[in-house]
């Protein structure tokens, strides 16, 4: 049972239609162009499913909105924002968008959400905070145990206000390794979320742990061990 707007995109009435979508839309070429700027959409993550007829908390429940495939457009990410930045809804200011962006070590999170975020949006990134508490000595690998509290601190902080839509923000990306896909869903469930999975293959992250200081190239095996069945799929 869908209990509000935010769970309907994880569920699989959602993702069936999406996956449908996606190989009626895909040309002969084998590309699939997106509605709004005609060029293709390479990245699986980089695509996502606009509804020209806004969904909202009266109306998510009417499947000839929010599943009905002439209603939903397949769009990049960064054109979505552009058309929900210019057209707004119905005059009123534009709902504060909340996206879990997950993945393993190395795939390119913060890259990819650095690409589409624009200047008033919110990045929750566990990584970023290190980097602000912590001495420029102890270099990009190294987290200093003394910290942990405060850190995670300053993370639930930042998450209970992402929460409330507190502050006027546009959208916020919420960049995680969440690979047990029950924390993940618990989370976007209690952040009104989306999930984006940057599903970059597990022989590209090694690759990129090993130009990096530190030996990075065992969180990504740790995190490729505890990936829940089935979430690279996603």
């Amino acid at each position: 049972m869908i209990g509000n707007k935010h769970e309907l995109y994880h569920s699989k009435e959602w993702e069936r239609l999406l996956k449908q979508l996606k190989l009626e839309r895909t040309n002969s070429d084998g590309l699939l162009l997106c509605e709004h700027c005609g060029k293709p959409i390479i990245k699986a993550y980089d695509c996502i499913g606009h509804h020209k007829a806004e969904l909202t908390d009266d109306n998510y429940k009417d499947v000839m909105i929010a599943l009905n495939p002439d209603n939903i457009q397949l769009i990049h990410f960064r054109c979505h924002n552009e058309i929900h930045k210019r057209f707004g809804f119905s005059g009123a200011r534009k709902p504060q968008e909340v996206y879990i962006v997950w993945g393993s070590p190395c795939s390119g999170k913060t890259t990819w959400v650095n690409s589409v975020a624009e200047k008033n949006d919110i990045i929750l990134d566990i990584d970023k905070l290190w980097s602000a508490v912590k001495s420029e000595s102890c270099g990009e690998f190294y987290k200093p145990n003394a910290l942990k509290d405060n850190v995670f601190a300053l993370r639930d902080l930042m998450l209970d206000m992402i929460k409330v839509r507190r502050g006027r923000w546009q959208n916020a990306y919420v960049v995680g390794g969440y690979p047990f896909e029950a924390d993940r869903e618990r989370t976007a469930a209690l952040l009104g979320a989306r999930l984006i999975f940057i599903d970059t293959p597990k022989e590209i992250c090694l690759q990129r742990a090993k130009e990096k200081d530190g030996d990075w190239s065992k969180f990504v095996e740790i995190w490729w061990e505890r990936a829940s069945p089935g979430s690279t799929l996603k």
